[in-house]
């Protein structure tokens, strides 16, 4: 059997220690304790493609669009992610961002968007973009050029909200 990773050339999905290390995160919204990740950060609920069980996975906000109540959000570990995977067999979700619930439907972007949302991001954290680029193994000097190269292999999704704008959120 190929090693996946070798196959994708994107880092392994982490286990053990590491994994629940990246899932510290849920439990602070589980408390009620999500606004302390500020503005950056949600809360994605999806169905379990096999299961059918709630999953649950914190991520991070790439862009958001509060007029439209739309988040933006990318899989550092590609469209093999169980998140991603299991938003496409199933694309209407919840999403808690801060202490709100939204009803949002996953839209998949194509490469070109992706580009355009790289490109943005790298412009307001180079820093993070650099080292987001670094940890999913693409090349990247941190330039427009080679966030939009990056951006074209990133899968993006954005999530937008099916209910009335609520000011309040």
């Amino acid at each position: 059997m190929q090693n996946e990773d070798a196959d994708t050339g994107r880092p392994p999905l982490p286990k053990g220690w590491r994994r629940r290390v990246a899932r510290a995160p849920a439990l602070l919204f589980r408390v009620g304790l999500g606004p302390l990740l500020g503005r950056r950060f949600l809360l994605l609920h999806h169905t379990g493609r096999v299961s059918g069980l709630d999953r649950r996975v914190v991520l991070e906000v790439v862009a958001y669009e509060p007029d439209a109540r739309a988040w933006t959000v990318a899989s550092g570990f590609g469209p093999r992610a169980d998140w991603y995977r299991n938003l496409r067999e199933e694309p209407k979700t919840v999403l808690q961002f801060a202490n709100r619930h939204h009803a949002v439907t996953a839209r998949f972007l194509a490469p070109e968007e992706g580009a355009a949302i790289m490109a943005e991001y790298g412009a307001r954290h180079p820093r993070t973009a650099r080292r987001l680029c670094a940890f999913m193994r693409l090349p990247s000097d941190g330039s427009a050029a080679a966030l939009r190269r990056a951006g074209r292999a990133i899968p993006f999704v954005r999530l937008e909200s099916q209910s009335p704008l609520d000011r309040s959120g």
